[in-house]
């Protein structure tokens, strides 16, 4: 029989496919495994302090995964390097005799490298480029963060406490997606966002289908096919080519093979080859057509992409601000424990002094007694100021520090370099300008603008989907049938017309010999259509919603503004007040020392005076610590602080501060 000689072969090849097809997904599982770490990575991991890092670590990681011309690598996963968490050398640099000796800018370059907040941000950017990637091949946007991570505690000066913490928040939200939740942030509705009709994906799909099938059949006589069992052994082998295009246009191109022998003896071939090619060209005609609805997805991806720069932007500026809130708080400290220390030997000094009085007989026990406790207070003051000090360094290094595992840095003091200005600088500029220049170069703006670009998108997307469906198509085909004569068949005086073999099947459905054609349309009209009209007007409500928030945000940076610059001029204010009562102290404390060597004044009077000094003086360095803060919020709220302190966004990105800018 035919059947015997042919099947096995086709049975063997079968199988040799599947093995082949096993092995090629042990190969891609096998390479998406991550590798294990070296003992030096690990060990770098956790390093000693400071813990050099290398180049190696320092690559920029967000980058488009390139095309290759392997065909395999298209099914292979692609694994991310995992985060280096080894802190940079410039902490290093900074270290001598034990303690980390630092400036504003040193801790702003440590920042842009080595804080956590920055580094979670940066992942944002690659995460929109991988949209990029999807929506170009017709997936659905998934939408970008456009929110500030507040990780690092510390500082607190600011109005960007405000925005959203990780995932969401900020200006926007999370921005992108087709559906999804009902509301965005700050009662921003964005749920049709990217609606309109269905995206085919732009990839070309080739769909196979081998089988080998075998039917018995249990005939009730021999008048059917002159057997008593009818076998019949088929085999197929199909395969389907399938591309959508932009436009709104697809292409299908199906090749379909089949080969049947049976045992029939009234089968007048055995076996018989059929083979069919089919052409099939469609192209939506109102709804779904032209570049507009079916490239929206990509259009709203590359518009993320904007935000989420603009948005790794706000999360530089945010950390900035935090990192200056946090500095002059530890100058703060670091004043206020000297101004304590300075109290408490003067206070003991005192008590020296008036216990030789006493032996003397000179004063009273009761003045030793008061300065005493005198003492003490004083000692209780000093010990608040170092545990305020020693909380104020813990939290500078958390912020300009990937890492604090490990004991010698964690316990590392951290002297700063710069203090704060004694003169108070008078603020020029008028008003107007500064709101000016908030409107132009604010993050928050700069988001919205562009998700009002995504939202004209989708009204017009929307409106699009509103038509009915008419699909223009036209439809080619080509068979052939080929067979040998059967050797069973009862009567062998019959001729035929088929070719014999497969080569011939195939050139009659190539040749024209049997063609088939047919051009048609095919319309889809909903006679309601409440779905698409209600979506196309929730997109236009939407739409005037965000051009509303965005005329409130304008008002609130106006405001924002002009708050800041009236805490700037209040804290010019208060430090001339401030600083006025410290001189008049330290007179007081002057005249109050010179009658006591004159023997007119007392030891609990110059104690006393030296007690007010010592008050006026942190009074003196609050206040100049909340001008200092009060100046970074007006650079902050006009958008300006990144041009004041130099600092480069492309440096941001890469984690390496080349050099400072300043």
């Amino acid at each position: 029989m035919t059947y015997s000689a042919t099947c096995p072969s086709r049975s063997i090849q079968t199988r040799l496919t599947a093995i082949a097809a096993i092995l090629l997904l042990q190969a891609n599982l096998a390479s998406a495994v991550e590798p294990s770490l070296s003992p030096s990575a690990v060990s770098a991991q956790t390093p000693t302090v400071p813990a050099p890092q290398s180049d190696a670590a320092r690559v920029p990681f967000d980058q488009l995964v390139h095309s290759s011309h392997n065909p395999i690598d298209a099914y292979r996963g692609k694994i991310v390097a995992p985060p280096s968490m080894a802190n940079s050398t410039r902490l290093d640099s900074l270290v001598r005799d034990g303690k980390i000796y630092l400036s504003l800018r040193n801790a702003i370059d440590l920042a842009l490298e080595d804080n956590l907040d920055i580094v979670i941000a940066r992942y944002n950017m690659p995460i929109a480029q991988m949209d990029i990637l999807r929506t170009a091949a017709g997936g659905q946007v998934r939408g970008v963060n456009t929110g500030v991570v507040q990780g690092t505690p510390g500082g607190g000066a600011g109005g960007f406490g405000s925005s959203g913490a990780g995932a969401g928040g900020g200006a926007g939200g999370t921005t992108g997606g087709a559906g999804g939740a009902g509301a965005g942030a700050s009662g921003i509705v964005s749920s049709t966002l990217g609606t309109g009709t269905a995206v085919s994906g732009y990839d070309p799909v080739i769909s196979a289908q081998v089988y080998v099938d075998h039917s018995y059949q249990q005939l009730s006589n021999f008048q059917v096919e002159g057997v008593s069992v009818y076998k019949i052994n088929s085999e197929q082998a199909n395969v389907t080519y399938q591309q959508a295009f932009p436009t709104g246009s697809s292409l299908e191109v199906d090749w379909s093979n089949s080969r049947q022998t049976s045992n029939g003896t009234y089968d007048y071939f055995s076996p018989v080859l059929s083979t069919k090619a089919r052409v099939v060209l469609q192209q939506q005609l109102l709804a779904g057509f032209g570049l507009g609805p079916n490239l929206r997805f990509l259009r709203i991806a590359r518009t993320n992409q904007k935000i989420s720069d603009i948005a790794f932007r706000a999360q530089v500026i945010a950390t900035i601000t935090q990192i200056c809130d946090i500095y002059w708080d530890l100058v703060s400290a670091y004043d206020d424990e000297q101004v304590q220390e300075r109290s408490v030997a003067f206070a003991a000094e005192t008590l020296n002094t008036s216990r030789k009085q006493l032996e003397l007989q000179a004063i009273p026990e009761m003045d030793v007694l008061k300065a005493e406790g005198e003492l003490a207070t004083r000692q209780q003051n000093l010990t608040v100021a170092r545990t305020t000090l020693e909380l104020q360094e813990l939290l500078m290094k958390n912020a300009i520090t990937r890492t604090l595992d490990n004991p010698i840095l964690e316990e590392m003091p951290v002297v700063p370099t710069d203090h704060i200005g004694s003169q108070v600088q008078a603020v020029a500029e008028p008003v107007q300008d500064m709101i000016a220049e908030a409107l132009t170069k604010r993050t928050e703006l700069q988001e919205s603008g562009l998700d009002l670009q995504n939202r004209e998108l989708s009204r017009k997307t929307a409106r699009n989907a509103l038509l009915p469906t008419l699909t223009a198509y036209g439809l080619y085909a080509g068979t052939g049938t080929a067979g040998d004569l059967n050797p069973s068949y009862y009567d062998k005086s019959i001729a035929t017309t088929l070719p014999q073999g497969y080569g011939g099947a195939l050139q009659s459905a190539l040749n024209n010999t049997a063609p088939e054609y047919q051009v048609g349309f095919q319309l889809n009209m909903p006679l309601r259509n409440r779905v698409a009209k209600a979506d196309q007007y929730r997109t236009e409500l939407e739409y005037r919603q965000s051009q509303v928030y965005l005329e409130e945000l304008k008002k609130r940076i106006r405001i924002e503004v002009r708050n800041a610059r009236y805490a700037l001029e209040q804290g010019g204010s208060r430090v001339d007040a401030a600083r006025n009562a410290r001189d008049l102290a330290q007179r007081t404390l002057d005249i109050m020392q010179k009658e006591q060597k004159l023997g007119a004044g007392s030891n609990q009077q110059t104690l006393a005076a030296e007690r007010d000094l010592a008050l006026a003086e942190s009074a003196l360095v609050a206040a100049q610590t909340a001008y200092e803060k009060a100046r970074i919020e007006v650079r902050r709220a006009t958008g300006s602080i990144l041009e004041e302190y130099g600092i480069s966004i492309a440096d941001a990105k890469t984690g390496v501060v080349e050099a400072s800018h300043l």
